[in-house]
């Protein structure tokens, strides 16, 4: 069974640069422990089934889903990308 895993934070290597991809996604546990991943790790979980992701802005719901750049690296972004202006990158720095 896939576990389902809200985005709350992301760490970009330069935070200002809106495209730089992103390096870690974070959110919290059922016990409000912290748990932060790689892109890579998160990758591979969505991959193998193990976990999904989401975003939550307003009331609108965005799963995290995989895509591919034009030089075939793959990264993270949400399906609804085009409805909620940078749903992903604009999530505050993870601690």
């Amino acid at each position: 069974m896939t576990a389902r895993h809200r985005v709350l934070c992301i760490n970009k290597a330069d935070r200002e640069n809106r495209h730089e991809r992103i390096s870690h996604i974070g959110g919290l546990n059922a016990d409000k422990s912290r748990w932060r991943i790689t892109q890579a790790s998160a990758i591979d979980g969505v991959e193998s089934g193990k976990w999904a992701f989401y975003v939550v802005a307003g009331n609108i719901t965005a799963e995290v889903i995989i895509s591919t750049s034009a030089e075939g690296h793959k990264y993270l972004k949400t399906n609804r990308d085009s409805s909620i202006v940078d749903n992903l990158l604009s999530l505050p720095e993870c601690p």
